[in-house]
């Protein structure tokens, strides 16, 4: 997201654009999923999709402040303003979805690919409505695999998309 984001507020210098996007990219998703390959690595977690409740708060709470690190070096630097929405939009969904698991499973999955749809029909146009069987697809295959109940994936769904696509609109 970030890096489709970032060369679409760039356009049409791709380089400045992939610049940007991998910044957003290594403090969004690379850091924090380090965190938990590495605490999955050194036994401090069971799984990457962190199943025991009481492992996830640290490596949420840490992928949450890699995040707004990125976000500061972003602002600092003067990253394009859809940009910094979108990691903004990354935080938010995270931390809220981070709170919500704290007492309740909700899918964060379906969460991150709904809101994740709302923002590229939002910079894309109707065009990329084609997104929205994904966001499906994630939903039912968190339930097939049996990590979540429909209720779960529906209300992930629903948190993702009315965090997201406001979030972004104000913002960018």
């Amino acid at each position: 997201m970030p890096l489709a984001v970032a060369l679409h507020a760039t356009a049409p210098s791709w380089f400045a654009g992939l610049g940007w996007g991998l910044l957003a990219v290594l403090f969004g998703s690379l850091v924090p999923y380090g965190i938990i390959y590495f605490g999955v690595r050194r036994g401090m977690l069971t799984d990457h999709h962190i199943g025991v409740r009481e492992q996830r708060r640290k490596p949420l709470v840490y992928g949450l402040l890699s995040v707004l690190a990125g976000l500061a070096v972003l602002v600092l630097l003067g990253a394009p303003r859809p940009l910094v929405a979108m990691v903004v939009v990354m935080f938010a969904v995270l931390l809220v979805t981070t709170g919500i698991n704290q007492v309740w499973k909700l899918s964060a999955h379906a969460a991150v690919s709904a809101g994740s749809a709302g923002v590229l029909i939002n910079v894309f146009g109707p065009a990329l409505l084609v997104v929205v069987p994904v966001v499906v697809l994630v939903a039912w295959s968190r339930v097939r695999l049996r990590d979540h109940r429909a209720s779960q994936v529906v209300a992930g769904a629903v948190v993702g998309a009315l965090v997201a696509v406001p979030t972004f609109l104000v913002l960018s």
